[in-house]
């Protein structure tokens, strides 16, 4: 059973930077992806970054360029660093999980796969004008 936890969430003013980190437990395969999520109230998920497990990385226009994402593969932690943030980035970020083969991640990149049925409880990012 895989399980996440989140964590480094905090409150900001706009331009500031946090790093996010989610420790993953209890999945063995290295056919994954992992990805970081954000929803506001009442807005729908958005997809903020992604990798997988050989080491392929994705963004979501919001964050392109002010966003990294990456991986300890010795700790299994997954970390998200934003810079620059904007006030639209106040929400619960959480990290995700789903099993995706390789031939399907050499040709769909796993942020816009969906699936991600697996995920922690969040981390609030609060970000101040």
């Amino acid at each position: 059973q895989v399980t996440m936890m989140e964590s480094g969430g905090g409150s900001v003013q706009a331009g500031g930077s946090l790093t996010l980190s989610c420790v993953v437990t209890g999945y063995t395969s290295e056919d994954y992806c992992r990805a970081w999520f954000r929803q506001a109230p009442g807005n729908e998920h958005e997809g903020d970054a992604s990798i997988d497990s050989d080491d392929r990385t994705g963004y979501g226009d919001f964050v392109r360029g002010r966003f990294t994402v990456s991986r300890d593969k010795v700790k299994n932690i997954l970390y998200l660093q934003m810079h620059n943030l904007r006030p639209e980035a106040t929400a619960m970020s959480y990290c995700a999980f789903r099993g995706a083969p390789a031939w399907v991640r050499r040709h769909i990149n796993c942020l816009t796969m969906g699936g991600f049925r697996v995920r922690g409880q969040g981390t609030q990012v609060t970000v101040s004008p």
